[in-house]
């Protein structure tokens, strides 16, 4: 079994625990200065402080000086539409001239577009291209990513969209968390007949995701000119029954109720929310549903951002995510959502290190496995070229990632 030694850390900030942090302890890290990290067989096995060695350098295989650099645990990025045909830059124009998402939606584009060439890529070009963006990401510090379908919207290409997350997931570094997003849009062969494809969903689709292990949760985009809250019950009901765990895309656009359905529910999550009102806080916060929210979207469809600190102050846990897809997020830079996090959300940096590390790994049902640095978790940690977090969060544009270690192995 290989012993790393991490040792010459300045600091070590983390949050602690394996279960989502909300209200007074978003903000909570431990701080651990001239610190050092004993990992063996993968897992972090012991952490000291003050200069102490968590025995003799000679008792390991490698050492890693962090050179007085700050240490924190690998980001986990809990929402991203990773796998897609095609990429869409000609939306610009269409943008800067005055259309909106659902303008560019309802005129054959935005989702459909991507539908149209996901459906034209194979399981090689889809695997091939998903795999460089992991690269990226794992580049960027993130070690854990949730990813789903979303971009087939029929059985053979929702499946080869979710073959491809398994596949990335056993064979990349990254951990990869597969979630089933059938009900991403209504695809063109059933326009008009929005019942009848969740219904398609529901009774085709589902069971063959469930039956082959392809997936651990089900999302649905509940949002006007997509799929009504009661459309959206269905599904995400059906999913439950059948043992998923459950996200929702509710109020980015339109509070139609896919927040309050979110904490009915008791879904892991609810992604966006930016136009989320105050019944729908106090339904996920007594649900115990993680708002998972999405600043650079917000950024690149120049639209508000969602009131995090108000929900921080409702008690519901608070975790950030890239959003990454090829319409309204391409980006795939978790460091940027880290910069807007303090300047749009005004969340402390202390409240932003929570909302990608143990947050999110707890959304995607990994808070016992990553989202800290304790003894008994997984090694995924990175050494920042910074001394402290703050530096993190005030630097934007810079990738301040200096080494990326992954269950024990220098990946960066």
């Amino acid at each position: 079994m290989k012993k790393v030694l991490i040792r010459n850390i300045g600091c070590l900030q983390t949050p602690v625990g394996s279960w989502s942090h909300k209200g007074s302890k978003q903000g909570m890290n431990e701080k651990f200065m001239n610190a050092a990290i004993a990992i063996e067989d993968g897992k972090i096995t012991e952490i000291t402080e003050d200069g102490k060695l968590p025995g003799a350098e000679e008792d390991f295989d490698e050492i890693i000086d962090a050179e007085g650099n700050l240490v924190t645990p690998g980001l986990v990025d809990g929402h991203t539409h990773l796998i897609f045909g095609g990429y869409r830059q000609h939306e610009i124009a269409m943008k800067l001239a005055g259309a909106d998402y659902l303008d560019i939606l309802r005129a054959g584009g935005g989702i459909l577009d991507t539908v149209r060439k996901t459906r034209e890529a194979s399981f090689e070009e889809l695997y091939a291209k998903a795999g460089a963006f992991l690269d990226e990401m794992l580049g960027f510090g993130v070690t854990t990513c949730e990813a789903k379908s979303g971009y087939g919207l029929d059985a053979e290409n929702e499946l080869k969209m979710l073959e491809v997350i398994r596949a990335l997931g056993k064979e990349h570094a990254m951990d990869v968390v597969p979630t089933f997003m059938g009900a991403h849009a209504t695809p063109p062969e059933y326009e008009g007949k929005e019942d009848e494809y969740i219904e398609m969903m529901c009774e085709e689709l589902m069971p063959q995701v469930r039956d082959k292990g392809l997936a651990e949760f089900c999302d649905i985009f509940c949002e006007d000119s997509v799929f009504n809250a009661e459309q959206s019950r269905k599904y995400l009901m059906k999913a439950k029954e059948m043992g998923f765990a459950l996200k929702i895309h509710a109020d980015e656009i339109e509070a139609i109720g896919g927040s309050q359905l979110a904490g009915e529910l008791g879904a892991a999550s609810a992604e966006h929310l930016i136009a989320i009102e105050e019944d729908g806080m106090d339904s996920m916060a007594a649900g115990g549903t993680t708002a998972m929210l999405l600043p650079a979207t917000s950024f690149y469809l120049d639209k508000t951002y969602a009131p995090a600190k108000r929900m921080i102050e409702k008690g519901i846990p608070v975790a950030l995510a890239s959003d990454f897809n090829p319409g309204s997020c391409p980006s795939l830079n978790l460091q940027f959502v880290i910069n807007l996090g303090c300047l749009k959300y005004r969340m402390t940096p202390e409240e932003v290190l929570t909302a990608v590390t143990i947050n999110p790994a707890c959304a995607c049902g990994r808070g016992d496995l990553v989202g800290t640095a304790e003894p008994g978790k997984q090694a995924d940690l990175i050494i920042w070229d910074a001394p402290d977090f703050e530096m993190v969060c005030y630097r934007f544009g810079s990738n301040l990632a200096k080494h990326v270690i992954k269950k024990g192995e220098l990946v960066k």
